[in-house]
């Protein structure tokens, strides 16, 4: 059996479910019993890690894991357990708006007085906690617009094409050096950050797994497509202003000319991705598919329900002067002002 040499390292358990499936990655133990993800908190490390262990297959894999689990059957079986727990949850749990229109309206509207993440590192964060927000962000930043990628195929005609032009924005416009996930190792580097792929997983919160998770969950599966137009359209239009608000953090503490220039990017760049998304995108595949508007509100509101869960996780623990990850972040080895390139 062929093994990944490359990629991240299988990350510490936490909790029966995400031990059982590391263990059968390694071919060392059986999978967890229906019994064990049954009992695991839809939320939970435990059940959010076994989940992102079993997409990460999908993506880079893990080294010292066979490329060939990716479609094992009792694995299969074992994901889709874990995403109807995490679908019901989210389900359950996300206010919806009444329409499309409705989704879309809030999105665009700016609070005169925002109280989230980016408003308060824009305001009072230090270079600390940009550093545990930057660590745990590369969780999906390494991979930027990969898990929106599994959508392409399942849409057609306008929705399509213009899906396509956005994504192309993303990886870079055709230029390795200007893709976004590489414009982010660039803002780790000058966090004083380890760049590697997969590096900070063993420190996120399962709030923050979560939130990948949940793109994953979207793009691999057709039945959700609107769900994952709905995501895209809620990360996109609300990007540009939170990227302001954080490539003014960067400034403001002296973080870097990498780290300010990957939210400057954004600034710009997702104003445009934003009136693609709504008048393409969106309304491209409402067109073809008028029945999916219900998936579309869904996709669009449980995005923000995961970022306020996530979000109120970073700000509770910072307030209250404490770490938000679950292993330390090495001290800064450098002052402001230098290079740092991490291999």
């Amino acid at each position: 059996m062929e093994y990944d040499r490359e990629g991240p390292q299988l990350p510490t358990a936490r909790g029966p479910v995400s031990r059982a499936v590391g263990a059968h990655l390694l071919g060392t133990g059986p999978l967890p019993s229906p019994e064990a993800v049954a009992a695991a908190p839809a939320y939970g490390d435990d059940l959010q890690l076994a989940l992102y262990q079993c997409y990460e297959l999908h993506y880079r894999g893990f080294a010292g894991v066979s490329p060939d689990l990716e479609w094992d059957p009792g694995l299969l079986e074992v994901r889709a357990a874990l995403e109807r727990r995490f679908l019901a949850a989210l389900r359950a749990d996300t206010p919806v708006h009444d329409s499309v229109a409705d989704a879309v309206g809030a999105l665009l509207v700016e609070p005169l007085h925002g109280e989230g993440v980016s408003h308060f590192l824009r305001d009072e964060g230090e270079l600390w906690q940009l550093r545990e927000y930057a660590a745990q962000r590369s969780l999906y930043h390494l991979k930027e617009a990969d898990p929106h990628a599994w959508v392409l195929p399942r849409l057609w005609g306008r929705s399509k094409a213009a899906m396509a032009a956005v994504e192309f924005d993303e990886y870079g416009g055709g230029r390795a050096d200007r893709v976004h996930a590489r414009l982010f190792a660039d803002l780790m580097s000058d966090l004083d950050l380890d760049t590697t792929y997969g590096a900070h997983l063993d420190a996120a919160s399962a709030e923050c797994l979560a939130t990948v998770n949940m793109m994953s969950l979207f793009g691999l599966h057709r039945s959700l497509r609107g769900a994952l137009v709905g995501h895209f359209a809620a990360v996109e239009i609300t990007s540009s202003p939170g990227s302001r608000r954080l490539a003014e953090a960067m400034r403001r503490t002296g973080a870097g000319p990498a780290a300010e220039h990957f939210y400057d990017e954004h600034v710009e760049a997702d104003a445009v991705h934003e009136q693609i998304v709504r008048h393409e995108v969106i309304d491209g595949l409402l067109e073809q598919e008028p029945g999916l508007a219900a998936d579309v509100v869904f996709g669009i509101d449980a995005t923000g329900h995961l970022e306020e869960r996530f979000g109120d996780r970073l700000l509770a623990d910072w307030r209250a002067g404490r770490s938000s990850l679950r292993t330390p972040l090495p001290a800064l080895r450098r002052a402001r002002g230098e290079s740092s390139h991490i291999s």
